[in-house]
């Protein structure tokens, strides 16, 4: 059973029997389907179910030549809104199944973000034509999360933002030139590495993390697309579970200058969220690239 069936409202679901009915509902009633060239006797089949707004689940598997589909597996999604980045994406399929993870860096973050492609059979047909696996274009980050906490902002007068964005900016084009290769720019980062960890130390001894570590965006566990999360936010949704009437928050969050909306049972927030106030949580990030 896939753990972040709880993230869209499906927290209800505790046996394989209450499983098979529901992947069978979404077999028999789904609202979107889309077929991709496989091999000579079968084509590869993605069959999507809304739950909610911007919520469902995906079944996949395989469509025979007598229209007989054969469910391989299947995922919770949930569609994020806007753009989240524009950078270079490597997309590679998994050793076990025809299912795709993208790779990008966003010098942002500072890190390799390793996301599961919602859209892989759009991509496979993009294969199909001649498109490479490393691209150049747009990403839609969304993520699912079971559960999270709301902390209050961080206070902050218009010179510290200033500074603040300047220092930003700085870092982003240091990490472009040490990216190229500039030996300058790896010592400069390297530097500040070393500075930026010094006055933490200080100031952790008087001082909470929480008002010292602003948002942050970290791997989380073994899995490569699990990550750790805090950041503010910038706009919140309350939807509805259109089968279970769970209730859930659609959330849209700046982390590290990223940003992109996560999905989050209302029951397992702790804290009443609000604009500009500060999520901290565990997501699985979900991806779309913008072909």
């Amino acid at each position: 059973m896939h753990q972040y069936l709880k993230a869209i409202g499906f927290g209800n679901i505790h046996t394989k029997k209450e499983l098979k009915d529901l992947l069978h509902q979404v077999e028999n009633e789904f609202t979107h389907q889309t077929v991709v060239s496989y091999n000579e006797i079968a084509d590869f089949c993605e069959l999507q179910k809304e739950y909610g707004q911007e919520i469902g689940i995906t079944l996949y598997g395989e469509l025979d030549q007598t229209d007989h589909f054969d469910a391989d597996y299947y995922t919770p999604y949930f569609n994020g809104s806007g753009i989240s980045t524009f950078s270079e994406v490597l997309v590679e399929r998994r050793i076990d199944r025809e299912q795709y993870i993208g790779i990008c860096e966003d010098p942002k973050v500072g890190i390799s973000l390793i996301f599961y492609l919602k859209n892989g059979i759009e991509y496979m047909k993009e294969r199909q034509l001649g498109i490479e696996s490393r691209l150049n274009t747009s990403v839609t980050f969304s993520g699912l999360a079971l559960s999270g906490n709301i902390l209050l902002p961080v206070k902050k007068n218009q010179e510290q933002i200033k500074i603040e964005n300047e220092a930003s900016t700085n870092r982003r084009n240091l990490l472009n030139a040490a990216k190229n290769g500039d030996p300058t720019a790896i010592e400069t980062l390297t530097l500040d590495d070393i500075d930026t960890y010094s006055k933490v130390s200080r100031r952790i001894l008087h001082e909470d993390i929480f008002t010292i570590v602003d948002t942050y965006f970290m791997p989380y566990g073994v899995e490569c697309d699990m990550y750790s999360i805090m950041g503010e936010i910038l706009a919140i949704r309350e939807r509805e579970n259109y089968v279970t009437n769970e209730k859930l928050y659609q959330m849209k969050l700046n982390v590290n200058e990223l940003q992109f909306d996560i999905c989050v049972p209302k029951k397992e927030v702790l804290g009443e969220p609000e604009i500009g106030r500060r999520f901290k949580g565990t997501i699985w990030l979900q991806g779309e690239i913008n072909f």
